[in-house]
């Protein structure tokens, strides 16, 4: 693994696989969310399954804050030794003609997406332990000693999108995370040899999942922040 991170094929091909599995997850976090719009108690059962089926908190959740570390680690890594490179470069010819605005700021997009997810882990993710392994409460509903109290996912949901500064991070966040997709989705299946195969096709999927995922994310916060 170390002596596959030394070479810059290497790292490029780590970063396209992990922001592989980020995509994949983002889409699976977004069609648990769109529910809340549509049925609260559907929502609340999709929310309970995913916080306390045993395979996605202990497995898939560790492999998730792995990927999201590697990630932005590698992005940084990278990053770097593309800056050391275009230093160079700039002795022989214009970097910035040759490349887009977002290609040269992937970094910066990234560590904007990178305070979001700290926002929005200490939103959700910390409470949600709190209550499950410190104060003990598995059952996912709003009086553990009332069954039929109702799940309390939906409630949380709602109240966290009640703070208008709040929603307007997420909406910031999910502006900068399209910008970061349309350069990071193909520059994800070129590393892996796929987009140079259907490069039509990817261009198309890149920008229907750049743009209609983050948008979707906007329209659940705001449908909330407004209807509720």
């Amino acid at each position: 693994m170390s002596g596959i991170l030394n070479s810059t094929i290497g790292r490029k091909f780590a970063m396209a696989l992990s922001a592989l599995f980020l995509m994949i997850f983002l889409l699976q976090h977004f069609a648990i969310n769109i529910l809340s719009v549509f049925s609260e108690d559907l929502f609340n059962e999709a929310s309970h399954f995913m916080g306390t089926f045993w395979a996605v908190q202990f497995v898939l959740q560790p492999i998730l804050i792995f990927g999201v570390i590697f990630h932005f680690i590698m992005g940084f890594v990278l990053e770097y030794k593309n800056n050391k490179a275009r230093q160079k470069g700039y002795k022989r010819n214009n970097g910035n003609a040759n490349s887009t605005w977002m290609s040269r700021n992937m970094l910066l997009s990234g560590a904007v997406i990178l305070a979001f997810l700290v926002l929005h882990f200490i939103d959700f993710w910390a409470p949600e332990i709190n209550i499950k392994y410190f104060k003990g409460d598995m059952s996912g509903l709003l009086d553990p000693d009332n069954v039929n109290s109702g799940f309390r996912y939906y409630e949380e949901l709602v109240h966290k999108f009640e703070n208008p500064l709040r929603v307007g991070a997420y909406v910031l966040a999910f502006v900068l995370l399209s910008l970061h997709l349309l350069h990071g989705f193909s520059s994800a299946f070129q590393s892996i040899g796929a987009n140079s195969i259907y490069k039509k096709s990817m261009k198309g999927l890149a920008q229907v999942y750049a743009i209609g995922l983050p948008l979707g994310f906007i329209f659940i916060a705001l449908y909330h922040h407004f209807n509720h």
